[in-house]
């Protein structure tokens, strides 16, 4: 999911809004608390969308046609408590948000030169020197 991009990706996140508000939401959606958040907006955090990608791309395995018929305890075992737990988490990545509110996290600042990559090229030379 995190590396499509144009109609691909506005497919997939059609596919999986579907999921999450239709199967996922209705059946898993506990109450919505300072403790346990969950974004309105949730497809603006990568995070919440990759994870929930996730979620669903196992959904589909252990629970679809040809699964087999322990698929469903599976998924709820390995996959559902985990996404869930760290989704809803307070400091998760929808800390601070709220019903009714979005509120956008700062990405963590890296360095824009690529350590494992080649030296920059030097400055040019300033024109007052």
């Amino acid at each position: 999911m995190l590396y499509l991009d144009g109609p691909a990706y506005a497919q997939t996140l059609r596919q999986l809004t579907l999921w999450t508000h239709h199967v996922l939401l209705p059946v898993y959606g506990r109450e919505v608390t300072s403790q346990s958040p969950w974004c309105p907006v949730w497809w603006e955090h990568p995070e919440a969308v990759a994870r929930l990608h996730g979620l669903w791309l196992a959904w589909g395995d252990l629970t679809g046609p040809g699964s087999d018929m322990t698929g469903p305890a599976v998924w709820h075992r390995d996959h559902l408590s985990s996404v869930m737990d760290t989704l809803r988490d307070p400091q998760g990545p929808f800390a601070g948000c709220k019903p009714g509110m979005h509120r956008p996290k700062e990405k963590p600042t890296v360095e824009t030169m690529d350590p494992f990559g080649p030296p920059p090229p030097p400055p040019p030379p300033s024109p007052w020197s």
